[in-house]
């Protein structure tokens, strides 16, 4: 496991450099998915990600290896086949998570996004 200390970012800024860890798409679904679910396979995680591709979740679960928040367990040797867990490192990231939710829950509502307006969406040019 990376020793948090060793977890490098451009940025003066925490917050920047947090991101930089965790802001890509995808990866705080990953986490919520740990956080809520436990260990993981690949493809729990591939399945319940709508729309990711089996790449992105690659990359995604390599950079939060590297970064030491989600440790990969094998459990069996042929083939091999492992389960994601959150490390004691990502442990620390559930009051965020929380946070997110309860923010997401206060002020965002749900709203399924129509076929016709996706159509305007595609149509209508950049200004």
């Amino acid at each position: 496991m990376t020793n948090p200390s060793k977890i490098f970012a451009p940025f003066h800024c925490p917050i920047a450099r947090s991101l930089a860890v965790i802001g890509d798409r995808w990866t705080i679904l990953i986490l919520r998915d740990l956080v809520r679910f436990g260990p993981r396979k690949f493809q729990d995680l591939e399945g319940s990600l709508n729309g990711i591709s089996p790449n992105t979740l690659s990359l995604r679960l390599k950079r939060l290896e590297e970064a030491g928040i989600v440790e990969r367990r094998f459990y069996e040797q042929h083939p091999p086949r492992a389960d994601y867990l959150l490390t004691e490192v990502g442990k620390e990231l559930r009051p965020v998570l929380k946070a997110l939710f309860e923010w997401g829950q206060r002020y965002t509502k749900y709203r399924a996004v129509t076929v016709a307006a996706r159509q305007r969406r595609v149509s209508r040019p950049n200004r």
